[in-house]
């Protein structure tokens, strides 16, 4: 296995990161692909199982508990904020509960961490709290810690790749670097993608600590692709606009319709991308069929 794939430290815009630097450009393409819900089956089993639940505990939450947990999944799961960083998602979700269930002591502290910091990731929320001292935001960093811990429980069979992601990097390796951007865990990611046997078709992993989605793929640019040659393929629609900031394509896998949707691409859009003829029609129609799916 590279070693790129364990040297994925660090940082924010800007700032670089290890693993990154010792990248080099292999093959003509470069395809990046989003991993909890687009290639792994786990972001509806991470978000109601772990997720949602957890909210509902730190927060006491147990009166309202449906409502609460509907919340969070139509939030993170079937609208257009799919994909949605979690202390985003969380921030969102516990607005909606102050107004219309009941009163979240401390809100505004964990607003200003969303939308302050450059980071949103644990050790961000760490080094935040060093500073305000935040009782709201304490009790987040333990959400998300038992979040994480919960995941980790997850059995294998919790954690499959979809029916068709194998066959689609087994095509692209052939002509194109594979780097997984990704903004959960870089731990979760590595374990999930070896678990399925799918690690090895990778040339990096850039996952929540490398930094924005938009600003991996503009680091990876630096290597000298042609960004007609470069396509993310993703299921938010974060991926999406992370691709638009960088000029390059986008495919999305539709959630409800991911093994329809890998089919696809391997079938159709593929042949299309390595051809030089995705962009245009064939890119619009996809996207707008995946803006039409969430709500």
């Amino acid at each position: 296995m590279p070693d790129l794939l364990n040297k994925n430290r660090g940082g924010t815009a800007g700032g670089g990161f290890s693993g990154f630097e010792q990248f080099e450009k292999k093959k003509e393409y470069l395809v990046c692909v989003d991993s909890d819900g687009c290639a792994m089956n786990t972001m509806d089993i991470k978000h109601i199982r772990c997720f949602g639940p957890s909210m509902v505990q730190e927060w006491e939450l147990w009166r309202w508990q449906e409502e609460a947990e509907f919340q969070w999944n139509r939030i993170s799961l079937y609208s257009k904020t799919r994909g949605i960083n979690r202390f985003k998602g969380l921030y969102e979700t516990l607005k909606f509960v102050n107004a219309h269930m009941t009163e979240i002591d401390g809100l505004c502290d964990l607003e200003k961490f969303v939308t302050e910091s450059d980071e949103l990731s644990n050790p961000a929320l760490a080094r935040y709290i060093e500073k305000t001292g935040s009782g709201m935001l304490k009790k987040t960093l333990h959400w998300s810690e038992v979040v994480n811990a919960e995941i980790k429980q997850l059995t294998k069979n919790d954690r499959l790749a979809f029916i068709g992601v194998q066959e689609s990097l087994e095509l692209l390796c052939e002509k194109a670097d594979i780097v997984i951007v990704s903004s959960a865990t870089p731990q979760a990611v590595k374990e999930e993608w070896e678990t399925n046997g799918i690690l090895k078709y990778v040339s990096l992993v850039c996952a929540q600590d490398a930094g924005s989605k938009a600003y991996c793929i503009g680091r990876l640019l630096e290597k000298g692709y042609d960004k007609e040659k470069v396509i993310m393929i993703g299921d938010a629609p974060g991926d999406m606009a992370a691709a638009k900031k960088c000029g390059v394509s986008f495919f999305p896998i539709e959630v409800r319709r991911e093994i329809e949707s890998w089919e696809k691409f391997r079938t159709h859009a593929l042949p299309a991308f390595f051809g030089g003829s995705y962009r245009g029609a064939c890119e619009d129609a996809y996207i707008e069929s995946f803006e039409n799916n969430l709500m």
